[in-house]
Formats: C-alpha cells, structure tokens, sequence
C-alpha cells in the first residue's frame, strides 16, 4: 500500500475547516453575547476560544494507577515521551499534554494558560496548585499531527483515600471532559476496586458518556473463567454509577507493544483491539460533528440559564427582605425548573444539575441578575432552529467524502500509527562518511542472517517462490506480538504490494519481528538499507 493513501484529502479538510470556522463565527455572533449577559461562566464552562475550534481531537486517558494509562500511550504513539515513567507504583502525578511540534520540548502549566494558541487558557482559575502540576509536551511525531493525547495522573484507591492533591481534581477531569472528543478509562483485569475518588471521578464524566471508551487492560493475565469474572463484576459496578439505559462499551484487551501471553481469548483480545483503534482513527473526520453537537449542548444549556436567571431577578423584591427571598428561592429551584419547562417550554434535559446550581447560588447576588431581553432570546431561537440547520448540508459533504479520506490509522494496516523516531535502532540508517564504500554502505543489513530465515521460509512451502498473506500471518501470529506491529511489519516488507512474500521479503519481516522482540522501535517508512537487493531498482524508480 502507498503511503500518499494514509494522506488526508485536502479538499475533505477544507470542508472540515469550513464547518468550524462556521462554528465559530456563530458561537462569537449568537451564543456569546448571551453567556456575557447572564454571567454564564461563574455558574458554567467558561467561555470558548479561538484555540477550542482550532484545536486537533483529543483523547482523555485516565484509570486508577498501575492500569496501563501511559504503556497504553506508548503503545497508541510507539514512542516514549518526556517525562513518562511506567512501574507498580503511582508514577504519573500530573496531567501531560502531548501534542505535535517540529521541536521536542515540555511546556510547563503556568506558560500554556497565557498560550492563544494552545486550548488550555481556561485552566488558570484551579491555580497553581494544579498548573504545576500541568505540562504539555510537543514532539514530531506521526500520529500527534492529527490527535493530542492527554495522560492524567493515576486514580488513587481506597488506602490512599486520604492523600489530598492540592486542587479540586473532579473538577479538572469535568473541565477536560468538556472539551474533548474521546474519554478512554482503563481497568486492571488483576484488581478490579472502586475507590471514593474513582467515583468522584465519574460524577466529572456524567453528561459526556457518549465519549466514554471502557478498557479492561491486561486480559491476557487472566484466564478465560477468571475474565468472565471480572467483565460481569465490571459491568455490574458501571450500571451502578452511570445510570443510563445504554451500556458502556466495554474493551478487553492488551494494549502494549509487547508479545502477549497465549491465553484461550486470545482472538477476542485482538478483534476488541482492532475495533478500538477503529474508533481512535475516526476521530478526526469527526471533529467538526462533535464541536457542532458541543455547541447545541451548549447553547441549549444557555437558554436555560437564562430563563433561571430572568425568573429568580422577577421575583426579588425591590428594597425588604432580599436575603430571606433569596434563600426561599433557592430551596425552591427545583419547582422553579419545572414551572420554567411549563412556561417556555425547555426541555428537562436542557436545565443544569440542580444541587450544583443551587450551591452556585448562594454565592450570588440576584439584585444584579437580568430579566429576558428579547432580542438576544431571538438571536439564540435562530441559532438553533435556522444556523446550525443551515450547516448540515455541509456535514453531508463531508460524510460523502469519508472514504477518501485515512485518519490516523489506516483501516487495512492498523500498524502505521507509528513515528519516525526509533530507540537505539537496528533499523536506521547508518550515516555515510567518507571512509564508507559504496559498497559497504549499498550492503544489506539482513544478508547476514538470511540462511537462517530461509529455511524457516521454505518450511512453510512457497508456492512459486512465494508465500501467500495467509500462510505469512499464520505463522506471524505464533510470535505473540499485537495485530497492529505484525500489520506494519507486513506493510514494510511486502516492498513490491502484490500481497505476497518472496525469500528475501520474508526475511525482512522476520528481521523486523526479531528487533521488535528484543525492545526496538519500527521505522515508519523502510530505509534504504532495508530494503531487499532486488527491489532497490524498482524502488527508486517508483520515487522518481
């Protein structure tokens, strides 16, 4: 397969870029002035930036600690990242950003949030007790040009209960929930425990479910009967906290870039791996429906706002007893909402949590609370009724297109989510110097082991001089590594695509799987000393 298939369509992106931008300009013309008006932000989300509609989709990785949250990272960008650490204990204490840059580098918490470019600005009200412990790290790397990923420190269990971290964590997690595309909570298949602060963590994620992505991670520990176990224990403690008639989508799997232990659901955990990073590759061509949905949710929200804020300021009295109707009213809220759904007609689901609004509240003064102003409810009406309508033909377009257009991973070969980086590499190019051959340097790296590659090459009985991707998966598969190294693997060594293997692909690939076992990192593209003597001519007259 060409890499130039894995490009995105441009003319699918300017359509992308075009239903944003539309998004914007109708959130600054329609939505904001009302937020202003009703002081939104001090009982909400604060208001959206340039950066919130500009921004590439992001992930939201969280889980108790030792869960596999920043392997899992690691294994979704096949490269380590500044500042990660992977052990037993709690090692991740802060939020990471990791987001594409031509330069690696970290930027710490208090620099992001005077950043215009960066979607971040809005974290400065938890403080510095949170931003520093908030970094952002760039790096070039393939699948951060069209994904951010963000890792989270670890959920603390039961014993650790009493541990404070400084800042209003629930709230952090429900800031980021807001704004991002795809929420993956990772669970242990070896101790599965709910904790208090794992379940304040899913009260930040109520009202976002729709995002959520549940992974039980490392599946292949545990036998099947034990799995059973586990999954239905899981379930049964979801269904308790997420009161929706939907269940949560549960993936069983092991998501590391290392060979897995053979187990008898073995097949399961790579078809549930699959349809994960199916549903991560698609984030990108649905960006733009997921700001729109955002922003109907959000406007829907300020219409309820408003008419609270209206009604509580209508029935304030002038001068007396101001404090004990406020109060009074307060302690009423919750028949005031429904009086407000009878007379305008808002649906319950638009109104906020009523608990939490009610503390919101209590720290307000409502003399300074506004009543309905009638244009600006017209201009919201027309918002939702007329603008966002007028985008969905736009959205269609870009639906037509889908097909055209490959997000991060490539639904044949779910390998190429991988970077151009490589870790103490057998597989990179040595550097040429003046002293070096032609000869030397035109060697192939794999010559030298290649007897031994052949006779494990015609055990399998080519056909032709050829093994079929049948017979080549076969025996792939007895190496225990995920489908989606052996998938990119495959992609590097059937140099000529005609879908099979001849003695000297095959012999590649096995170099390959045999560097990838002892720790190394995959190329994205072969370099030219990888590639097979016999295909270097055909190679190079394909790039001219």
């Amino acid at each position: 397969m060409s890499i130039r298939r894995l490009r995105s369509n441009p003319k699918t992106l300017g359509d992308v870029n075009m239903v944003t931008g539309e998004l914007r300009n109708l959130y600054y013309k329609r939505l904001l002035p009302i937020e202003k008006y009703y002081s939104f932000h001090h009982f909400h989300s604060p208001s959206y930036e340039d950066a919130d509609f500009d921004n590439k989709p992001m992930v939201l990785v969280m889980g108790q600690y030792s869960t596999g949250k920043t392997t899992f990272i690691r294994y979704l960008i096949e490269q380590d990242f500044p500042g990660s650490r992977v052990g037993p204990e709690p090692t991740t204490d802060c939020f990471t950003a990791l987001m594409y840059g031509e330069v690696e580098g970290i930027i710490p918490g208090n620099a992001l949030t005077v950043d215009p470019k960066k979607p971040f600005r809005n974290l400065d009200p938890f403080g510095n007790a949170f931003l520093n412990r908030f970094q952002c790290v760039q790096m070039p790397n393939k699948v951060l040009e069209s994904v951010s990923i963000i890792d989270t420190p670890g959920i603390l269990t039961a014993a650790k209960r009493k541990l404070s971290r400084g800042y209003d964590f629930p709230a952090v997690l429900r800031w980021f929930a807001e704004r991002v595309d795809r929420i993956i909570l990772l669970f242990d298949a070896h101790k599965l425990e709910f904790s208090d602060e794992l379940t304040r963590a899913f009260g930040a994620l109520c009202g976002h479910e729709d995002k959520l992505r549940v992974v039980l991670n490392k599946a292949d520990r545990v036998d099947s009967q034990q799995l059973m176990r586990v999954y239905g224990a899981l379930m049964w403690s979801l269904g308790k906290v997420f009161r929706t008639p939907e269940i949560l989508r549960v993936y069983i799997g092991s998501f590391w870039s290392e060979p897995r232990q053979m187990c008898d659901h073995y097949q399961l955990i790579e078809m549930e791996e699959e349809d994960l990073l199916a549903d991560i590759r698609n984030l990108p061509r649905n960006a733009a429906v997921r700001k729109l949905n955002d922003l109907v949710k959000r406007a829907r929200l300020v219409r309820a706002h408003a008419h609270i804020i209206s009604y509580l300021k209508q029935e304030m009295p002038t001068i007396f007893c101001k404090e004990s109707k406020k109060h009074n009213l307060i302690y009423q809220l919750p028949v005031i909402f429904t009086k407000i759904q009878q007379q305008h007609r808002v649906p319950a689901g638009d109104f906020p949590d009523c608990t939490k609004m009610q503390e919101k509240l209590l720290g307000q003064d409502f003399s300074k609370f506004k009543t309905l102003k009638p244009s600006l409810m017209a201009s919201l009406d027309k918002l939702l009724t007329t603008d966002i309508a007028n985008l969905v033909p736009l959205l269609q377009q870009q639906e037509l297109r889908k097909k055209s257009l490959h997000g991060v991973l490539d639904g044949d070969f779910l390998g190429t989510f991988r970077p151009e980086h490589y870790r103490r590499d057998p597989f990179k190019e040595p550097p040429r110097d003046d002293e070096s051959s032609e000869a030397d340097f035109d060697e192939w790296a794999v010559e030298k082991f290649k007897p031994k590659y052949d006779e494990i090459f015609y055990n399998l009985s080519p056909s032709e001089g050829k093994l079929s991707g049948t017979k080549v998966r076969e025996w792939m598969t007895t190496t225990l590594l995920p489908n989606s190294v052996l998938a990119h693997i495959w992609r590097l060594s059937d140099v000529d695509g005609d879908g099979m293997l001849d003695n000297e692909e095959f012999a590649l690939a096995v170099h390959l799987i045999e560097g990838k076992l002892e720790g190394h990192w995959l190329p994205r593209e072969l370099p030219s000393h990888l590639v097979p003597p016999s295909k270097r001519l055909s190679t190079a007259s394909d790039e001219e």
